[in-house]
C-alpha cells in the first residue's frame, strides 16, 4: 500500500477512534426519547421548513445526530426530529413501519405533507425500505443516506446471529425486495458513501444504484463509518442536498469529478 494512502488511513482511523470515544460519552443521553417538536402553522410549507427526521444506525441512538442537528437547525430547518427504534427490533421492516407511523404523526403535528429524512448506515436502509415498499414516496421528499448498505456488507462474519445484521447482507430477502422495481417512486436519494468506511465492504456497497430511482451518489474520502453524520464538511453536503430541487427523473446520477475530500 502507498505510503500516502496508509498515512490517510491511520488519520481516518484515529478520527473513529476519538468520535467512537466521544459518541460513548454522549449515548446514555440519546436513550430516552426526545420531546416532540412544537406544532407549527399549517400555513409555513417553505421547502426549507419541511420536517427533517434523523433515523440511527444498528445498536446506536439519536445521540449520533447531536452535530448534525445542530448544524440544520443553524441553518433555517425549525423541526428536525430523531427517532429511535428498539435495540430489541429483529426485523427491519418492522422498523420501516414504525418509521412511518412516526412520519405521520410528525405530518399530521406540523401541518407540513412531507418531510426529509436522513438515515445513518442501518436507519438509512430502513427510511429506503418505507420509501420503496410502504408508499412512503407520498410522504418523504428527499431521503438522505449515510454510509447505508443499499447492497450488503460482508463486514463482522461473527455478527450474523443477529436478525438484522442478516438482512444487511448482500442477497438478503431484504435487499431482494429493494432491488427489484420501484416505477413511480417520488422520493429523491442522495446517498454519501465514503471509501475509507471500514464497516461497509467492500466501500462501494454504500452506493445506490437502482435503475427506477432518482439517485445522485457522493463519494467522500478521508473518514471512516463513525464521521460521515459528525463531520461538517458532510453536513453542508447534507444540507445542501435537503434544499435542492429539480424536476425528478429515474435513473443514477453520477458524483461530479473526483471525491468530496475532508481529510
Amino acid at each position: 500500500m502507498e505510503l500516502a494512502k496508509v498515512t490517510a488511513l491511520m488519520k481516518a482511523t484515529a478520527l473513529e477512534v476519538a468520535i467512537l470515544t466521544g459518541h460513548l460519552v454522549l449515548y446514555p443521553s440519546g436513550i430516552v426519547a426526545e420531546r416532540l417538536s412544537p406544532a407549527s402553522p399549517p400555513t409555513s410549507v417553505a421547502p426549507g421548513s419541511r420536517p427533517v427526521v434523523l433515523l440511527h444506525g444498528f445498536v446506536d441512538n439519536r445521540s449520533v445526530f447531536v452535530l448534525l442537528r445542530r448544524s440544520l437547525t443553524r441553518h433555517g430547518r425549525d423541526c428536525v426530529e430523531s427517532i429511535n427504534y428498539s435495540p430489541l427490533t429483529c426485523d427491519l421492516r418492522a422498523a420501516a413501519e414504525l418509521l412511518g407511523r412516526r412520519v405521520d404523526e410528525i405530518r399530521a403535528r406540523t401541518g407540513h405533507a412531507e418531510v426529509d429524512i436522513v438515515g445513518h448506515s442501518l436507519g438509512g436502509l430502513i427510511a429506503r425500505y418505507y420509501v420503496q415498499r410502504l408508499g412512503g414516496d407520498t410522504r418523504v421528499r428527499t431521503l438522505v443516506t449515510l454510509g447505508t448498505p443499499h447492497a450488503g456488507t460482508t463486514v463482522a462474519p461473527l455478527a450474523d446471529a443477529h436478525p438484522l445484521v442478516r438482512q444487511m447482507r448482500p442477497g438478503s430477502e431484504v435487499l431482494r425486495e429493494l432491488a427489484g422495481p420501484a416505477p413511480g417512486c417520488r422520493t429523491r436519494f442522495v446517498s454519501f458513501w465514503s471509501d475509507m468506511d471500514q464497516v461497509m465492504v467492500p466501500a462501494e456497497t454504500a452506493r445506490l444504484d437502482h435503475p427506477d430511482l432518482l439517485v445522485h451518489n457522493v463519494r467522500v474520502s478521508g473518514i471512516g463509518h463513525l464521521a460521515l453524520p459528525v463531520h461538517p464538511t458532510v453536513a453542508a453536503g447534507v444540507r445542501e442536498a435537503l434544499d435542492a430541487g429539480g424536476p425528478v427523473v429515474s435513473g443514477t446520477r453520477e458524483e461530479g469529478p473526483g471525491a468530496t475530500s475532508v481529510a
